[in-house]
């Protein structure tokens, strides 16, 4: 999975656009949805679509976002949807219509893919089902889920309440997510001077590997963060930016990845953040944030003190 890539073939962004996807244009997210109707059909179900949900007569509701955009986002271009598409609808209706994992797996095999997975607040459920997650910083979320072998699913807390204690089955899947490996790894560089580090992969977890920065930092640089800490972006599920704090270099930095942020979770699949934060010993405080079409950094003044202490350091 690259950082950098040639765009998919669109319609010119002056057509008429789609009123819920609108990276589609009309033509396109007619398309889209007349896809995803046939895909149902030809595993024998009808659905009804709607701007980004299908239902069927059962009134189960599968929604249409993170396919929408992993559609939108492959470089084939329309051309690839089809299968795209089926193969979606496929792991979903398999995942839905099979077995459980909770009742068919044993502890151990329950524990074994369990994982911490931290999301966008605004994609869980209004109700007090994953109240039991932290919130690692503001509009984020961090809930159970488990890896398996098509799916990777969010574990409710009813869905927790044979399991054992949420806060030893949280120790679990921080061990597992600190196994993980690495998947890809690289470094962007820009003509001030200033670098940050990309992790990628196509795992669900790869952004949610900055609950385990300091010792990630460790693992891919063979140097420990200083106490300021490191800037961190984490723009989609499949990605993880980081920079190490330790001179004025953070300045250049912060404006480099905030455009990085804001333009890796445009239209992501698996959206998370548009923002960069300011990783201290876990705690995560906003930097950036999206402000009129544009970008707009926030700093508190811990921030702006750590800048002025580190600016006259390097005079």
């Amino acid at each position: 999975m690259g950082l950098f890539r040639r765009g998919p073939k669109r319609d010119p962004r002056d057509l008429a656009r789609d009123g819920e996807f609108g990276f589609f244009s009309e033509r396109e997210g007619g398309v889209f949805r007349s896809q995803v109707r046939q895909a149902f059909a030809e595993k024998g179900l009808e659905v009804t679509a709607y701007a980004g949900v299908v239902t069927d007569s059962a009134g189960r509701q599968f929604g249409l976002g993170n396919l929408a955009a992993v559609c939108h986002r492959d470089r084939r271009g329309e051309r690839s949807w089809p299968a795209l598409i089926r193969d979606h609808v496929g792991k979903v209706l398999r995942t839905m219509d099979g077995p459980q994992p909770l009742e068919i797996l044993s502890a151990d095999e329950i524990r074994a893919c369990l994982y911490p997975r931290v999301v966008a607040q605004e994609t869980l459920p209004a109700s007090d089902s994953f109240r039991y997650g932290r919130a690692p910083a503001p509009g984020l979320r961090e809930v159970l889920a488990l890896d398996l072998p098509e799916a990777v699913q969010m574990l409710s807390e009813d869905s927790l309440t044979d399991l054992g204690d949420v806060a030893e089955l949280r120790i679990r899947a921080m061990n597992n997510l600190r196994a993980l490996p690495v998947e890809g790894h690289e470094t962007v560089r820009r003509g001030d001077g200033s670098a940050f580090e990309v992790l990628l992969g196509d795992s669900f977890f790869t952004a949610s590997r900055v609950l385990v920065l300091d010792e990630l930092v460790q693992r891919l640089m063979g140097i420990e963060l200083t106490p300021d800490g490191a800037l961190v972006a984490l723009p989609f599920r499949h990605q993880l930016a980081f920079h190490r704090i330790h001179d004025a270099q953070v300045v250049p930095a912060l404006q480099a990845m905030a455009q990085f942020a804001a333009a890796g979770h445009e239209d992501a699949a698996g959206a998370i953040s548009p923002r960069v934060f300011w990783w201290r010993r876990g705690v995560m405080t906003p930097l950036s944030e999206p402000s009129g079409g544009g970008l707009r950094v926030v700093a508190d003044a811990d921030f702006q003190a750590m800048l002025e202490r580190l600016v006259q350091d390097d005079a």
